[in-house]
């Protein structure tokens, strides 16, 4: 008698959570049915990299501290891409990278102080600052430039220290509006 209680028990609870994830996905799916493939590819692909961090936390592969911390980091992207397909109206999206205050020599070789860091600035040629979310834990988040916005990039200090006042302008995006471009392709 108290086996099948437990059971019932058990199966209601099953049920219940399983109905939660279900809603959880009908809603999720009804929010991505308002961008374009990419940007669904990419919210799919943040989907998926939720579930492979709960499937190693099940499976106790995991401190408590890491899955944390990489389902904020999951959380964060998903907020500034879905914030970008937004604003842009665009269904593109760059290469996305959010790091907490101490994962930031993860992405460069000296880390810019993030105090003084300001949306739409590029640092080091190689990305550029896109906000700070806080999911959790407060993460930056960085667009990293393709190959032709980083020769831009590197060709601009030479262009504007031939003007006739000689400075150099190290940071020429700063200040500037984050903005995204359609990436170039060649044509066959």
């Amino acid at each position: 008698m108290l086996d099948t209680r437990l059971i019932r028990s058990a199966c209601i609870v099953s049920l219940i959570v399983l109905g939660g994830c279900l809603a959880v996905s009908a809603q999720t799916a009804r929010e991505d049915a308002q961008f374009g493939p990419v940007v669904r590819a990419y919210l799919g692909y943040l989907r998926n990299e939720q579930e492979v961090v709960d499937d190693r936390a099940s499976r106790r592969e995991i401190n408590a501290a890491y899955y944390r911390r990489n389902s904020n980091r999951i959380h964060a992207l998903r907020q500034m891409a879905m914030r970008i397909a937004r604003e842009t109206e665009n269904d593109y999206l760059p290469e996305l990278e959010a790091v907490a205050a101490d994962e930031l020599r993860l992405l460069f070789e000296h880390p810019p102080r993030f105090q003084t860091l300001r949306v739409g600035q590029v640092v080091q040629t190689r990305f550029r600052y896109l906000g700070m979310v806080r999911s959790g834990d407060s993460f930056y988040i960085f667009a990293r430039l393709d190959p032709y916005e980083q020769a831009e990039l590197l060709q601009k200090p030479r262009q504007i220290s031939d003007n006739a006042s000689g400075s150099i302008v190290s940071n020429p995006a700063s200040g500037a509006k984050v903005s995204t471009r359609v990436r170039r392709v060649p044509t066959p």
